[in-house]
């Protein structure tokens, strides 16, 4: 049987597909997991946009930090991160309420070798950039050769696998790999687009403001002013605003970035007005801070958006490229002295769920218990490199909700002393004598982050730990995370219902010591990069569930990260003149969706 079944990656977001008609090549309009996609040649528009959605208005977002460029396809500088879902297209466009299913965008077909050694892209000869030129065979080459060697290391992983680019005809582009691997299909089919001739005089790696890339999206940038606003305007000429695919989307005349110290600052500015907009993530924020003249007088409203995806992990990641935290019992000691009962109700009121897992909240996550069936499989070869619980069963503490969380301080006390350390005169050290400590560094603006180190420092005092806390604005930020230099701080990931090769990126061993990459805590480990191998190749739907489990047992039983929590719905305060659809896409308020979908009407 063919292993017919493959991934995709992306910056936050992995989309699983397998080539529908896998049995034979020819061009499809689009890509599914399993048979055709769901939606057929020439359909009008996607389920959850509104077809008849007027153009116009206007959309104002804030942002905490600063920015220096707007190039979000290198490495340097400071970019608004919006900046690379909304002006800039690949040839394959995602479907949020299919997470399976990608369609033709830039590219009107594509066509994949079944055993995933070759794909071809066939591009629209109606496909412009913003400044009316088309899209052509040399600017897609341009773009995959570049992006592949010079761009953001995003790029970089899977251009290794390319063997050859070469033009195919008037429109078609053929991409040749150095082994089978039919997710590169898809990963080749989301790269951003530029137009070459932009940069035949600009210095493509240097990071500013003074060039804007030229892209082929429904916005392009109009106005900015360095580290405080950005506005991108709906282009009229757009191509492709008759696509079923665009029809009902970005339709809002303008969407602008606002940029501010802190979130205080962001959250008065909705107060008064000047943004109109607003996601609140904290739901005793959501209870009591809103009653406000223009919420009193229903000029802002309150739209709470369910979802079915995965919480991904959102805590406290240990750099395990510190010494201090290399033995597991340390990092499982952290775990144990946080009381997430008594801060959640600190925070939340208690109202929010803990996160317990990579994948919770969804049918990829692990199950509770000793690993069983295929995931015992799985995992079985590996037992070795395994740490305790991933094939036993691993859980996070639960606490009686208390502040002085005496039975969580006593095992954190066992697991300090089992790893060497003890208390003397109040204070934890080592063997020889030295105190242990460690560096924790924050960004600036997030009142409820520091909010919560403020009561997790209080916990490691009992144990006689004083770790140093350092706060710094984004530029900083970025550089030491850059570096890894830190050993504890804030992290968030999240991940979709279809997770990828993405994942190699967050916690694969090759990305472990590179600079810049997404694997802060420094999680190596050959079961993990298995694991995703495993995903990559399965066979069936079953398989590849199976695989996802494993690794999230690795990674949760590998103690990297001190989980907080999530939510199932996304809270998102608004102008009552923005609108969105009733139906909506099983990923909820996700990339793609605000303002992708919303519409502005009186």
């Amino acid at each position: 049987m063919l292993k017919d079944c493959f991934t995709r990656a992306a910056k936050i977001l992995g989309v699983w597909v397998c080539l529908a008609g896998a049995a034979q090549s020819e061009p499809m309009h689009g890509i599914a997991m399993y048979g055709e996609p769901a939606l057929p040649p020439g359909f009008t528009h996607l389920p959850y946009a509104n077809p008849d959605a007027p153009t116009g208005g206007r959309i104002v977002t804030g942002e905490v930090g600063s920015f220096d460029s707007l190039n979000p396809h290198i490495r340097q500088g400071r970019v608004p991160w919006q900046l690379r879902f909304l002006a800039y297209e690949s040839l394959m466009g995602r479907s949020y309420d299919e997470p399976f299913t990608l369609y033709g965008l830039l590219a009107e077909s594509v066509e994949a070798d079944p055993d995933g050694l070759w794909v071809e892209f066939h591009l629209r000869p109606e496909a412009r950039f913003s400044d009316g030129s088309p899209v052509t065979v040399e600017d897609v080459i341009w773009s995959y050769e570049t992006l592949g060697t010079v761009g953001h290391p995003r790029y970089l992983n899977a251009w290794s696998k390319v063997a050859s680019i070469e033009p195919v005809g008037e429109r078609g582009i053929r991409l040749t790999f150095n082994e089978p691997d039919r997710e590169l299909a898809l990963i080749m089919g989301m790269r951003p687009i530029l137009q070459r001739a932009q940069w035949e005089e600009n210095a493509f790696t240097e990071s500013g403001l003074d060039v804007v890339p030229i892209g082929s999206a429904p916005y392009v940038v109009t106005d900015f002013e360095a580290g405080r606003y950005v506005s991108l305007t709906r282009n009229p000429d757009y191509w492709g605003a008759d696509l079923g695919f665009r029809r009902g989307t970005n339709v809002i005349d303008e969407v602008r970035l606002e940029f501010f110290g802190d979130g205080t600052a962001m959250f008065e500015a909705f107060i008064a007005g000047e943004i109109n907009t607003i996601r609140e993530t904290n739901a005793a924020n959501w209870e009591n801070n809103y009653d406000f003249p223009r919420a009193q007088s229903g000029e802002v409203v309150f739209s709470e958006i369910p979802h079915e995806r995965p919480t991904g992990m959102f805590g406290f990641a240990m750099n395990t490229r510190s010494p201090q935290f290399q033995d597991w019992r340390v990092r499982e000691a952290m775990i144990q002295a946080f009381n997430f009962e008594y801060i959640n109700q600190t925070q939340n009121g208690g109202t929010e769920p803990r996160i317990t897992s990579y994948f919770s909240n969804s049918i990829l996550g692990m199950n509770e218990g000793a690993a069983e069936g295929r995931v015992a499989q799985l995992l079985e070869p590996f037992a070795d490199d395994l740490l305790p619980g991933a094939l036993e069963g691993y859980t996070f503490p639960v606490t009686d909700g208390r502040p002085a969380n005496r039975a969580g301080i006593r095992e954190a006390l066992r697991l300090m002393e089992a790893a060497g350390y003890s208390v003397e005169d109040g204070v934890m050290v080592d063997g020889d004598g030295q105190p242990f400590s460690f560096d924790i560094v924050l960004q600036q603006g997030s009142a409820e982050i520091q909010a919560i180190i403020n009561i997790y420092l209080e916990a490691l005092d009992r144990l006689g730990i004083s770790p140093n806390v350092t706060t710094v604005d984004s530029a900083q930020y970025r550089e030491r995370t850059d570096r890894f230099d830190y050993d504890m701080t804030y992290f968030e990931r999240g991940v979709s219902l279809s997770p990828g090769n993405e994942q190699y990126l967050y916690w694969g061993c090759d990305m472990a010591d590179t600079e810049g990459s997404r694997n802060l805590m420094r999680a190596c480990n050959p079961a993990i990069d298995a694991m995703i191998g495993e995903m990559l190749t399965s066979a069936d739907q079953e398989d590849y569930r199976a695989a996802v489990r494993a690794l999230d047992r690795v990674l949760t039983s590998g103690r990297y990260v001190i989980p907080i929590w999530y939510s199932p719905i996304s809270r998102i305060a608004h102008d009552r003149a923005l609108r969105y659809p009733e139906t909506l896409p099983i990923y909820g308020d996700f990339l793609g969706f605000q303002p992708d979908v919303w519409w502005y009407e009186e």
